[in-house]
């Protein structure tokens, strides 16, 4: 049997910092997507993290589309 090593490890979390340059956006649109959008984010104490996967998701599904406002480019 072979068994595809990246379906054995867990998917780190990433910080506001990261998604934001995963997705090409400010930290600040960031914050506001999940305040506005729902944008699927986890709150440990103070700090906000993400899986890439659940947020790529959520762009593919249309989560992110705007009207402009808040979807600066970075």
């Amino acid at each position: 049997m072979v068994v595809d090593w990246r379906s054995t490890l867990a998917e780190p979390w990433l910080s506001a910092d990261d998604i934001a340059a995963h997705l090409g956006v400010t930290k600040d649109t960031v914050y506001a997507w999940i305040a506005e959008k729902g944008m699927p984010a986890h709150k440990l104490g103070r700090l906000w993290k993400f899986q890439a996967s659940d947020v790529d998701e959520w762009v593919r599904s249309g989560g992110a589309s705007s009207s402009g406002a808040d979807a600066r480019p970075h």
